[in-house]
């Protein structure tokens, strides 16, 4: 069975690099953690480091975490649907919302339970997915502040998640008129800025992002290290907290070209091969860990002069060249992963996760 690990270590070492450049500029920021997929353990191991708030995507992480330690502050980022309201009132001290409507629901579940329920209402700047138009957010906002058992607390907005749209001192500035305008107009008090997610990190760095931003929401930097900005990976992060170990099933040596007529694959996918290599041979590894667990063009292996060289649902074959390392049947494979990569992973019932370095 395939495992994969989450050294809490080099988690640990970015928490505090990443915790010392948000507090030094005055900017609080909350852990997203819906790449563990509500693990438990790997949940713990986050919280252990002193996090007091905490984004999901998935309620039932959410849930998690609120049974861990129910003093952290949760986060629904995204809108909520309609079903799941009872439950986002209920495991989640703040949701990110776009409509009045489901605001609306809010305060009524919200009175419900006795509860209040924090709101910060998204903006959109370009990226095309959620968000509120700009000449749109007063009467919004004008609407939301009498609903009772609804705290408005924030504005914020998401870019480069669906087309890439990156961050700008402009866009970011926007946001942080439209707060100074609100306030202003409607007489009221907006705490936070939340225009901060990965994706802007390099540009706080360069000092390019405007006073006033003071709320992130990061996760693939913390668990990954990685510049979301430049698709590269920042300075000083570490980058292999996580790993993919997959064991060896089958060694031989076989041709890298395929024999017989050729159709798609399970995946939808067609392949040509040069020919002139047929006669050649090259020692392949088959390992257990195929389309569920492994995402092939977001993880690489550790090992130099191995490559993937097809994968299907429940096995990955491997080109091991001439096999320098002395590989054999029942050894681990180690495979990096970026974001994507190690989403697969933990999201599979088929990969045991394992916590090192607790």
């Amino acid at each position: 069975m395939p495992y994969m690990t989450m050294d809490l270590g080099k988690v640990r070492e970015n928490y505090e690099i990443l915790s010392g450049e948000f507090g030094r500029r005055g900017i609080s920021w909350a852990i997203v953690t819906k790449l563990l997929c509500g693990n438990r353990d790997y949940l713990q191991a986050v919280l252990s480091l002193g996090v007091r708030q905490v984004c999901d995507s998935r309620v039932l992480n959410l849930k998690a975490i609120k049974g861990l330690d129910p003093s952290v502050e949760t986060v629904f980022i995204k809108p909520p649907a309609k079903k799941t309201i009872p439950n986002v009132v209920r495991y989640a001290d703040i949701s990110l919302n776009t409509q009045i409507s489901t605001v609306r629901l809010l305060s009524e579940e919200a009175s419900r339970q006795g509860r209040c329920h924090k709101v910060i209402v998204m903006l959109e700047l370009g990226e095309r997915r959620e968000g509120v138009h700009l000449e749109e957010l007063e009467p919004f906002v004008s609407a939301l502040m009498p609903l009772p058992n609804i705290e408005l607390v924030g504005i914020g907005t998401n870019l480069s998640c669906l087309y890439g749209v990156l961050p700008s001192r402009e866009k970011l500035l926007k946001l942080i008129t439209a707060r100074r305008d609100l306030e202003r107009e409607l007489g009221i008090s907006i705490p936070l800025v939340s225009g901060g997610t990965s994706v802007t990190i390099p540009l706080m760095r360069a000092g390019a992002l405007p006073e006033g931003v003071n709320h992130f929401r990061v996760g693939d930097s913390l668990f990954l290290g990685s510049d979301v900005y430049n698709g590269s990976f920042l300075p000083n992060l570490r980058t292999d907290a996580f790993l993919l170990f997959t064991q060896i099933i089958e060694l031989s040596e076989k041709s890298p070209v395929p024999e017989g007529n050729l159709a798609k694959n399970l995946e939808g996918k067609e392949f040509s091969f040069d020919h002139d290599l047929k006669d050649t041979r090259t020692t392949r590894a088959i390992v257990d860990a195929g389309v569920l667990d492994l995402e092939a063009a977001h993880v690489k292996p550790l090992l130099g002069d191995i490559s993937i060289a097809g994968v299907t649902s429940d096995m990955c074959v491997l080109d091991l060249g001439n096999n320098t390392h002395g590989l054999k049947v029942g050894d681990y494979v180690a495979f990096s992963m970026d974001y994507m990569g190690a989403l697969r992973a933990l999201s599979s019932l088929y990969v045991e996760k394992r916590l090192v370095n607790a």
